[in-house]
């Protein structure tokens, strides 16, 4: 991509080898005139029509600020979290958690209640409604919206869905993904899995 004009030189959708560091984020603008490029078939813009555009020097790109990460995978979703949690730190730290008891980069929604004795960080994201009740370790996780944390539990390196309940003195760890609304039970073990009921 020219970065003077932002005129793509080629469009390779999700290609197996590195191409550069632009990707296609999808808002399209089209001339009328493209839409003459396109068979009466089912037809893919990114790999039939923009491809040739390109080529035919046609087609150009806006390059936005921020930074972007595939995080369909729970790994790579507690990676993006971890990363988006640096920015904040980096440009706006008041956003981030500071209060006794927390460690590193933690976001707390306002309406999160948190017990006394907790011990929260790093990489931690918790969200609005959730209740945290005393003595619970957090770290590298994030607990969604109304998510329910009973005492003395430990969550490490995992994901807790919306609405779901952890049991009192409950392990979770080694990217363990709790769906929504799951209840997991009193001194429970859970070191890795997807558990959606």
């Amino acid at each position: 991509m020219d970065e003077d004009s932002g005129r793509v030189d080629r469009f390779v959708e999700k290609s197996a080898d590195f191409v550069g560091n632009k990707f296609n984020a999808g808002i399209y603008l089209l001339n009328p005139s493209v839409l003459d490029r396109i068979d009466l078939r089912p037809t893919s813009l990114e790999k039939e029509v923009f491809p040739k555009l390109a080529s035919d020097k046609l087609l150009y790109a806006m390059v936005l600020p921020g930074f972007w990460m595939d995080i369909g995978e729970p790994k790579d979703y507690i990676t993006g979290q971890r990363l988006y949690l640096d920015s904040l730190r980096k440009k706006a730290s008041t956003k981030l958690a500071a209060v006794p008891r927390i460690i590193g980069n933690v976001l707390i929604h306002e309406t999160a209640v948190i017990g006394e004795k907790c011990l929260i960080g790093p990489d931690v994201a918790i969200g609005p409604g959730c209740v945290i009740e005393y003595g619970v370790v957090l770290s590298g996780c994030t607990v969604m919206q109304g998510a329910h944390i009973k005492k003395n539990s430990c969550i490490l390196n995992s994901i807790i869905g919306r609405r779901s309940i952890v049991g009192q003195r409950a392990l979770i760890d080694r990217m363990t993904v709790i769906g929504e609304d799951v209840h997991v039970s009193d001194e429970a073990n859970v070191r890795g899995g997807l558990f959606l009921s």
